[in-house]
């Protein structure tokens, strides 16, 4: 089996974040959403270290969905999770037709895809008895998340380490104590060809391109620039909130006398 690397800061932030988290453990049943991008890749070959070095038993199963679209090949795909050992479905959706009649016209497409994708994911868990689901999203993902629903939404919410889904199970984000930049970084180094946007059903559509991501992903980069410590600050807040000095009435501290 051809050897691939992880670095020692990938499996250290993973580590330390599925033991605070309690993300995989004894006798769980994962499901792996492997789109084929450069931080799905890194989760599946994360997992399958685990499988080989945690002192726990556990089992994982990696499923590409297919959205059905005209020229959509995944044969390379499959053949580098049959390479590595890498247990592999490509489960075959027809999202694209449904998209046709269904989503508006110059719209944004990455909700409504990402929607349809989840939801294929979760009958797939829920069909073969999987008691989790890990998805690809790390700190940079969640830290975007975060200041798109404070700028356009008026919320504050971010991504979860892990939650549970009303069908029962578990979503878990393994990586999420991870850099955008360390995944870029594992597929580089392993020479591992990735799928980046090209694959996107989106790109088939006249439809709006994802404007407020992009901006954001900038927004945060040059903050980046000014202070080198921003992600180190920002993953320190999102691990010590304070929900009471903020000005939602939930989650105010006050006695009966104060109201009156």
């Amino acid at each position: 089996m051809p050897s691939i690397k992880l670095s020692k800061k990938i499996l250290r932030l993973a580590g330390r974040a599925n033991a605070r988290y309690r993300l995989i453990g004894e006798g769980d049943r994962v499901l792996v959403g492997l789109s084929g991008g450069k931080d799905s890749l890194t989760l599946v070959h994360l997992l399958a270290h685990m499988a080989r070095h945690a002192p726990f038993r556990f089992e994982f199963k990696a499923v590409t969905v297919s959205y059905g679209m005209p020229g959509e090949r995944y044969d390379a795909l499959a053949e580098h999770c049959e390479r590595h050992g890498i247990p592999h479905e490509i489960y075959e959706t027809n999202i694209f037709e449904i998209a046709e009649e269904t989503i508006r016209e110059n719209s944004s497409f990455c909700s409504y895809f990402s929607r349809m994708r989840r939801g294929a994911l979760y009958t797939k868990a829920l069909e073969g008895g999987y008691n989790k689901i890990a998805l690809g999203h790390h700190l940079d993902d969640a830290a975007e998340s975060f200041f798109m629903s404070m700028f356009y939404n008026g919320t504050m919410r971010s991504m979860p380490p892990i939650y549970r889904a009303q069908k029962g199970f578990y979503v878990i984000r393994p990586l999420i104590w991870v850099r955008e930049r360390q995944t870029r970084a594992f597929v580089e180094e392993n020479g591992i060809q990735a799928i980046g946007d090209e694959a996107c059903p989106a790109m088939m559509k006249p439809i709006k391109m994802p404007h407020a991501r992009e901006s954001t992903k900038a927004m945060l980069k040059e903050w980046e620039r000014r202070n080198p410590e921003l992600f180190k600050m920002l993953k320190a807040s999102f691990c010590n909130l304070h929900a009471e000095s903020f000005m939602d009435e939930r989650y105010f501290r006050l006695d009966e006398s104060a109201r009156e």
